[in-house]
């Protein structure tokens, strides 16, 4: 079964760039692991000005170990002001 994952982030206009720059990192990490198939940042041209996380695994360990992976190199996800409304996120499943 295929793994994947979709987050929504609402940066604040001050920390946009940041913002992009902080889950391009995440996406670079969770690419190195073994059986992550895909990491990507992407912006919305809607004029909401929100940052979109994609990523796909080929197993739910793939995708557990994607996230040890992002713990273990110290990469910055903590939820905080920088942000102007709480995430969405969500993990999607092949069938």
């Amino acid at each position: 079964m295929t793994v994947g994952f979709v987050g929504l982030h609402y940066p604040r206009p001050e920390d946009f760039d940041d913002f992009v720059a902080r889950v391009r990192q995440v996406a670079e990490v969770m690419r190195s692991t073994p059986g992550c198939l895909s990491a990507d940042c992407w912006i919305t041209t809607d004029g909401d000005d929100a940052v979109v996380s994609t990523a796909q695994w080929e197993s739910d360990a793939a995708f557990a170990a994607s996230f040890a992976a992002i713990v273990a190199a110290e990469v910055d996800v903590t939820f905080d002001e920088r942000e102007r409304r709480p995430r969405q996120i969500i993990k999607l499943a092949s069938r």
